[in-house]
């Protein structure tokens, strides 16, 4: 598959990374519903089976499960794959209830779980998941340019961060990656972050390319009504009227030219979030096997001009109907 370079990093990532979000199971605020660890497990070697090279966690997917699974599953191969997880999100014991914290000290002790749930010695990119809360923003920052330094972590990338924000944590020790969302329904990074980032050298990394799998085109009205409450996209105005009947006419048409150019529409939306010389990789989900042999084919796809101006059309309708 191939490769591209992140950022000013050392780090050359598949343009494809997993991710592993519902991996962490429903059982947690944003979960996904439930998801059993084995198919979890397989879906990450069949990953690696395909060429992708990297896996995307966060310690709060399922409250610690996600990294605990990512760590049963490249054991033995941890040379073979980038790690890459996410600090900021904290909770205590067996509580459901989410903090938000960038101190010095919650940090250290995050980052000695995940090396510890992960069962490795260094990080390959650790990054802040939120910038929140705000005022906190530098002395996080600063903790993790620190971690790098000690060989915990090897770079440092942020999540969800704006330009000015951006600029901030910069001003302290460079920025590897930002992970922001990206994808046909959501494009506000092409607005000023896109420019930015490519002018630093802060390679973007895309989450949610497929919008919570609203993108793949295996969405219905019933399938959307259907959501356990586990499933924090049942809450989602997305996933909900009046944007659902607008999202699904879209995604009609995008079907159109993914079955002329012989593709799935998965595939469609993630050669079009690749289409930005700026995107080092998009992430995808998978709770099984069969689900990342699909979407893993995707990094080998370019788009002609036609039909970059086929979506756009598309997508313009889109917006003017919501």
């Amino acid at each position: 598959m191939q490769k591209r370079k992140l950022g000013y990093s050392e780090l050359y990532l598949t343009t494809i990374g997993l991710g592993t979000w519902a991996m962490g199971g429903g059982d947690w605020k944003f979960g996904w519903g439930p998801q059993d660890d084995m198919a979890s497990v397989k879906a990450i070697h069949a990953a690696l089976d395909q060429g992708i090279n990297w896996i995307d966690t966060a310690a709060i997917y399922g409250h610690g499960r996600a990294e605990e699974v990512v760590g049963r599953a490249i054991k033995g191969i941890r040379n073979e794959v980038i790690i890459a997880t996410k600090c900021g999100r904290v909770w205590e014991g067996d509580s459901r209830e989410i903090g938000k914290s960038l101190r010095a000290d919650s940090i250290r002790r995050e980052v000695e779980a995940s090396l510890k749930r992960l069962a490795i010695e260094v990080i390959d990119l650790y990054q802040i998941h939120w910038p929140e809360p705000d005022e906190e923003i530098e002395e996080g920052w600063g903790t993790v340019a620190d971690l790098v330094k000690e060989g915990k972590i090897r770079y440092g990338g942020v999540s969800n961060f704006s330009v000015e924000q951006l600029k901030r944590a910069q001003a302290i020790h460079p920025i590897t990656s930002l992970q922001p969302p990206y994808s046909m329904f959501r494009r506000e990074i092409e607005e000023e972050i896109m420019a930015y980032c490519g002018s630093n050298q802060i390679g973007i990394i895309a989450y949610s390319p497929m919008q919570a799998g609203l993108l793949t085109g295996k969405f219905t009205k019933e399938r959307a009504a259907g959501l356990p409450e586990s499933d924090w996209r049942s809450q989602h105005p997305f996933f909900m009227e009046p944007q659902l009947s607008v999202n699904l006419q879209a995604i009609d048409q995008l079907r159109k030219i993914a079955n002329e150019k012989k593709i799935s529409l998965s595939q469609l939306s993630l050669a079009w979030v690749l289409r930005n010389k700026e995107v080092t990789s998009a992430i995808v989900g998978a709770r099984n096997p069969q689900q990342i042999e699909e979407t893993a084919k995707a990094g080998e796809l370019s788009l002609t001009k036609g039909e970059i101006e086929g979506i756009e059309e598309i997508l313009a309708w889109r917006i003017h109907n919501l």
